[in-house]
């Protein structure tokens, strides 16, 4: 995975000393739905003021982020890292992968912790690059004329050059910057290179950089930002289907087996999402903030400390919700047919053995992120979901275990998942920030809890707005759930892309507001908009063009492939929708205002969609058709409301309010 949005403008301010803040803050909702609310402060200051600088870890940038490159001599440049360091990079983080639908966290603003001298440099080439094609630098390679020849090398310079169109006046044309490193010299200098040429070459380029922002010079264009998103994505999109692969391979493997099999396994999947991993994803989203901000403040071994606290808390968190699987099957017999509800039971029951495993992973995933190595999920990924699948295939068909071998599967995957990421950051990268097992992790929940809970309340309330339907279609009976199970597992799979399209999104506009380039911050909007919408239009084509094909990769069932042939137009129709809210989402995340959509989530699922869906498919007796119908017209309200909201904003004081925010932080 490489990668997720995160670089809101939020709200940074530093603790004047050990104590806590006040609690005028402290017990606003609203202020807790941000990651840098006081609530993280507090947590973040009360675990400052029970340890010397020697307990909690602090050392040098290089100690602490000895994967960057760094000799853990380099004190002197190290030391004003924070002064020039990158405006046009942001760590992504915030997210919760779903095993239905993955959805957006909460988590950090633009009061990022250090980065690595990779993400340094990363943001150096992105701001010269930027530099180059506006014309304030001279060209990276000179012997490319500045004008094209043929009919051929205009269209495509045309179509897919970066750089900005110059102006027709000389008079018009921005004079050109012309103090730059030298293309042969490295950014970090060599062994013939004195150190200090390297950090006077950053000094330069901050000094064009920000003389070309003050005077409006940075433009963009789409073709810059339409490569930019591509890159953003790419990583995104392979991750979230390897993460996704992990659900889709039991449903595939029991599928098979028959219709009340595979209707039991949807709804076993509900209830685990609704009760179990929607409830701990909301609440180690809260992580994103706590261990950025630990990190970030220099003191490495406090974000192990934040993993043990909000470990130990879902672990307690996992008592009741075991204690509701044990006796899941006489709960949801009273909801639906007794044969389903006795296999979904039984399904619950052996998952649980994963459970554990399963929130460790959560907490894990937060732990490596604030250390910016994003790629150590990424390769967790690439292990267990081959591994996934073939365990479905042999304990399902090979062994003869039939559908106890898809709870054994996802519950040995699950086990896995957190050994692997260990092992990463045992013998790889990660070890540096855990400090051994503390005592002090048993206290400072309170604040801990409180910033968590709306983290919680967000993500659960996304998914069981979706989830319900699964719960609806059992009372239509047991071939409508079997149906519902493949309409889920499809419009899921197909979320997959938007959803990371989004991610880059809203990635690149946080940056490119926090940069205070808001006409740049407009053009990536918009070209994210149009992949968002282009995206969707494949989905539609997709799904409406194989509807009697798809549902025959999950059953034989003829009545089964009926019904999901016939509602998947609606589900067709949905992912242009759905396309455009995952996008709207992004954008008001990337401008900071992501709590309007949560309210709007929340709105247009409760009071629009379901009162819908529930009209349709009962009242009129729609049935699958209408479930779908009302979430379909519920995403495109959500779309309408948020894009009127995004065009409503005053970019220009989002850019402001930003750049106080980095100033005071």
């Amino acid at each position: 995975m490489a990668s997720s949005g995160s670089g809101q403008p939020i709200p940074a301010k530093k603790p004047s000393g050990s104590g806590g803040y006040g609690h005028d803050f402290a017990s606003s909702l609203a202020a807790s739905f941000r990651a840098s609310s006081p609530l993280a402060q507090e947590v973040l200051a009360r675990d400052l003021a029970e340890y010397t600088d020697s307990d909690s870890g602090v050392d040098d940038y290089d100690e602490i982020h000895p994967a960057a490159g760094g000799s853990g001599n380099d004190d002197e440049d190290d030391d004003d890292d924070d002064e020039r360091g990158p405006t046009l990079y942001r760590r992504p983080s915030g997210i919760a992968f779903g095993t239905i639908r993955p959805s957006l966290g909460l988590g950090a603003g633009l009061d990022d912790p250090l980065l690595t001298r990779a993400e340094r440099t990363r943001s150096r080439d992105a701001e010269r690059s930027l530099l180059r094609d506006n014309h304030l630098l001279p060209p990276k390679h000179h012997h490319r004329t500045t004008q094209p020849t043929g009919v051929v090398r205009s269209l495509y310079t045309r179509l897919f050059s970066t750089k900005v169109p110059q102006r027709t006046s000389d008079a018009e044309a921005p004079p050109q910057i012309i103090v730059e490193p030298s293309e042969t010299q490295p950014l970090l200098g060599t062994a013939t290179t004195p150190h200090r040429t390297a950090r006077e070459h950053d000094e330069h380029l901050n000094q064009q950089w920000e003389a070309a922002v003050a005077a409006g010079q940075i433009k963009t264009t789409w073709q810059r930002e339409a490569k930019t998103i591509a890159v953003y994505s790419r990583s995104l999109i392979i991750t979230f289907l390897l993460q996704y692969s992990l659900n889709v391979a039991s449903i595939f493997a029991v599928g098979r087996l028959g219709t009340l099999e595979l209707g039991a396994v949807s709804l076993a999947t509900m209830t685990a999402n609704i009760t179990c991993y929607a409830p701990i994803q909301g609440l180690a989203t809260s992580l994103d903030t706590l261990c950025a901000q630990a990190y970030g403040s220099g003191h490495k071994t406090l974000v192990g400390l934040q993993l043990q606290r909000m470990t130990y808390f879902l672990l307690l968190l996992l008592i009741p919700i075991s204690a509701i699987w044990l006796k899941a099957e006489p709960i949801l017999a009273t909801m639906i047919e007794a044969d389903s509800a006795k296999l979904a039971a039984d399904y619950l029951r052996i998952t649980l053995l994963g459970a554990p495993a399963y929130a460790l992973f959560e907490g894990g995933k937060r732990f490596v992120q604030a250390q910016g190595l994003f790629h150590a999920t990424t390769y967790v990924l690439l292990i267990a979901a081959p591994a996934n699948i073939v365990m479905n295939w042999l304990f399902v068909w090979h062994l003869g275990w039939g559908y106890v071998g898809a709870p054994v599967a996802v519950a040995v995957t699950q086990n896995m998942l957190p050994v692997l990421l260990f092992l990463y950051v045992w013998k790889v990268d990660g070890s540096q920030a855990w400090g051994g097992f503390k005592w002090a992790a048993l206290r400072n929940w309170g604040p801990m809890i409180r910033l968590a809970l709306p983290g919680m309340i967000m993500v659960v309330a996304e998914w069981f707005a979706f989830e319900i339907l699964t719960l609806a279609s059992g009372r239509i009976g047991v071939s409508s759930l079997a149906a519902q199970s493949v309409l889920v597992t499809v419009t899921s799979t197909t979320f997959q892309i938007p959803f990371p399209l989004s991610i880059a999104g809203s990635t690149r506009v946080a940056n490119l507001i926090g940069a205070k380039l808001v006409d740049a911050a407009k053009t990536s909007a918009y070209v994210t908009v149009v992949g968002g919408v282009i995206v969707g239009l494949f989905n539609v084509t997709l799904l409406a063009s194989l509807r009697y094909q798809i549902p025959l990769l999950f059953t034989q069932d003829a009545e089964v492939v009926e019904l999901v042939a016939r509602t998947l137009p609606v589900c067709a129709i949905m992912q242009l929708f759905d396309g455009m809210a995952a996008v709207s989402h992004g954008l008001l995340r990337g401008i900071g205002r992501q709590e309007f959509g949560g309210y709007a989530n929340l709105v247009c699922y409760y009071l629009v969609a379901l009162p819908i869906s529930f009209g349709l498919g009962f009242g009129l007796d729609w049935r699958l058709p209408g479930l779908w119908i009302g979430v379909t017209l519920g995403l495109l309200l959500v779309s309408i409301v948020e894009y009127w909201f995004i065009y409503q904003s005053d970019w220009d004081l989002v850019a402001k309010e930003a750049e106080n925010r980095n100033a005071a932080g």
